[in-house]
């Protein structure tokens, strides 16, 4: 009887140890020795089987880093209501959000602008990333009137959805006014923030999100990895 070459069930065995999330989308395989070391094999034959998942777009290299586990891009809605919890939800996943800082000083030109503020005004900053099944997806950083807001700040401590914080600081509601997505290279502080190397391609997206009334109440700018998240873009939100 013809026998499986070793190579092969070496890669079945690392597939059905995706499969069942051993290791989960962004994570690092063992290296070529601790495979080799794992089942008894040379090095060559653990690279064979690397090969194999990486040929059919399971698992990827970066040069100098390892092989990591290819994350399938999710879909990702911009429309008039964008709330990062139920877009997440809705592809299956598991959202977090987790705070790097939530401070307030004053507006530079650019938010003073965006916010319809005097030059100088304070606005709280809040700044963070965006996770799905605990994978990095993007690096987030909003502004906000902090005169109008003005418990916003212990709020969004408490809790790390802006909907929420928003809520309960009296906006019961905000759409979307205005998005420029365009194309960035990841800086060093974003790669590590994003668990990816420098230089990789990301997605940025500027906006102003405004009450019922048309007063803005958030600027905000968002860098996606490029690779683990799919923008589509819907000219209305009917929820």
């Amino acid at each position: 009887m013809p026998r499986t070459p070793i190579w092969k069930s070496i890669a079945a065995e690392l597939e059905g140890e995706i499969a069942r999330h051993l290791y989960r989308a962004g994570d690092k395989l063992p290296t070529e020795a601790e495979l080799s070391a794992r089942f008894g094999v040379n090095r060559h034959t653990a690279r064979r089987a690397l090969a194999d998942l990486a040929e059919r777009g399971l698992v990827h290299s970066r040069r100098g880093a390892g092989v990591f586990v290819t994350a399938t891009p999710l879909d990702y809605a911009i429309g008039a209501r964008v709330r990062f919890h139920r877009n997440i939800r809705a592809t299956g996943r598991l959202p977090e959000k987790r705070v790097l800082r939530v401070e307030t000083r004053p507006a530079d030109t650019a938010e003073a602008e965006a916010l319809a503020l005097p030059p100088g005004a304070p606005v709280i900053v809040y700044e963070g990333l965006s996770l799905a099944e605990g994978a990095p997806i993007a690096h987030f950083f909003s502004c906000f009137p902090a005169e109008r807001l003005p418990g916003l700040a212990d709020t969004l401590r408490e809790t790390s959805s802006v909907t929420e914080a928003l809520r309960r600081n009296g906006v019961t509601d905000y759409t979307r006014a205005r998005t420029r997505l365009t194309a960035e290279a990841a800086s060093p502080t974003q790669a590590l923030h994003l668990a990816t190397r420098e230089g990789a391609p990301l997605l940025r997206s500027e906006s102003v999100n405004i009450d019922p009334e048309g007063q803005p109440v958030e600027y905000g700018l968002t860098w996606f990895a490029g690779d683990r998240v799919a923008l589509t873009v819907a000219p209305e939100d009917a929820s």
